[in-house]
């Protein structure tokens, strides 16, 4: 049965530590973010506020903080409520945005992050590592608790954000340093504060994340992730209902850097999906989003669906209903399986970068025909050729 969302809504109001913010321990968070107004509708992106009041989303991350070196903020019509700092007109003063923080934070128990990068990002990252440093601390002195002694412009105001969402996607030189630098000032900030903070990330499914990867290479310890399983030949459109091989389809690939490579072996991974046929490629609903988180349930990873982005979820009825449902239906009880999307990740060095492997059959569009440690087919059927992206991939296109 399909709970409707005013009903949800009126019942968890009158018990809100029944569901709020993101937990570590649960399978069922949803995080939507919000910020870019992708469905591009004069009124289809409403302020803050309106959707903390949902009680069946769990993470906001706002988008985007798309510039760090210089900096700039953009919000799309949001931005609208805002005004420009004198000193840097690329970046907003928000305290309509700053309001309605505090409210999803105080009023209804949401975790709300600020989101780093979003496609629209091309600064490359960092001369050195101690520009990377200091851009760090430039971000947690914007977004984290007060600090009376730094004179950054803070677009939130006095609010504090819950965490920190790396969602780059192209290459950020010095990445690493500057993640390690701004995980050590949460962490700080956490003890004197009495608060958690999260560091998140939004990697490609594709294996290893091309822009995030030295972040996530075992070298700083996030929280959570949130796998963009979206506009990738290996997202959740290419899954295939009861196979016993998943040619694409590589949440194994992903479970087992939480359990091998992440610094954090407690890591949780939230499983990205578009929100609506506008929002993204590779949208799917109805039986076949039933049926991909079904499967899914069964890592002990897993813990909920991310989506793009919040505008696209109020545009599509009846979407967010499914998602909730589907988490909390019962999962199913698959063979254990490997997929070829992405080889495992055991090594983070060395090996060929060339199609490796060599087993029977050939493999389709998109499939994966090499990378270090693959061990399937290479040939791919015609007309497509194995290409090389990374020395743990290489795919039929």
């Amino acid at each position: 049965m399909v709970r409707s969302l005013a009903y949800v809504g009126a019942l968890l109001a009158a018990l809100p530590s029944a569901r709020a913010g993101f937990n570590a321990s649960s399978t069922q968070n949803i995080a939507v973010y919000w910020g870019q107004n992708s469905a591009n509708q004069a009124n289809s992106q409403q302020r803050l506020s309106t959707y903390c009041a949902n009680a069946e989303i769990d993470i906001i991350p706002i988008g985007f903080m798309n510039g760090i070196s210089p900096v700039i903020t953009n919000f799309a019509n949001a931005g609208n409520n805002c005004t420009a700092f004198p000193d840097n007109a690329n970046a907003l003063d928000c305290p309509q945005i700053e309001e309605d923080i505090i409210t999803c934070q105080k009023t209804y128990g949401k975790t709300i992050l600020i989101s780093l990068g979003g496609g629209s990002y091309s600064q490359g990252g960092f001369s050195s590592a101690s520009a990377a440093t200091s851009a760090a601390q430039t971000v947690w002195n914007m977004f984290g608790p007060v600090n009376p002694n730094s004179t950054v412009d803070r677009p939130f105001g006095s609010a504090v954000v819950d965490g920190v969402d790396f969602d780059f996607e192209s290459g950020v030189n010095n990445l690493a340093t500057f993640a390690t630098e701004l995980r050590s000032l949460m962490d700080a900030s956490a003890s004197s504060a009495n608060r958690k903070f999260y560091l998140s990330a939004a990697p490609q499914c594709v294996y290893p994340d091309y822009a995030d990867n030295p972040a996530l290479n075992g070298v700083v310890s996030f929280d959570f992730i949130m796998i963009q399983y979206y506009n990738n030949g290996c997202g959740v459109s290419s899954y295939v209902p009861g196979a016993t091989i998943q040619w694409n389809y590589n949440f194994d690939v992903w479970d087992n850097w939480a359990h091998t490579v992440s610094k954090n072996p407690n890591v949780k991974i939230l499983l990205g999906i578009a929100a609506n046929t506008g929002a993204a490629s590779g949208y799917v609903s109805g039986t076949q989003l039933s049926a991909v988180i079904s499967f899914t349930k069964q890592y002990s990873s897993f813990a909920g669906i991310m989506m793009w982005d919040m505008s696209q979820l109020y545009e599509n009825s009846g979407f967010l209903d499914q998602v909730v449902s589907d988490l909390a239906a019962p999962g199913s009880s698959p063979p254990a399986t490997t997929s070829t999307g992405g080889s495992k990740p055991t090594s983070t060095s060395g090996g060929s970068t060339g199609p490796t492997g060599g087993g029977g059959g050939t493999v389709p569009q998109w499939g994966q025909c090499g990378g270090e440690g693959y061990t399937g087919p290479t040939q791919c059927q015609s007309p497509y050729k194995c290409v090389v992206s990374s020395t743990w991939w290489a795919s039929c296109q």
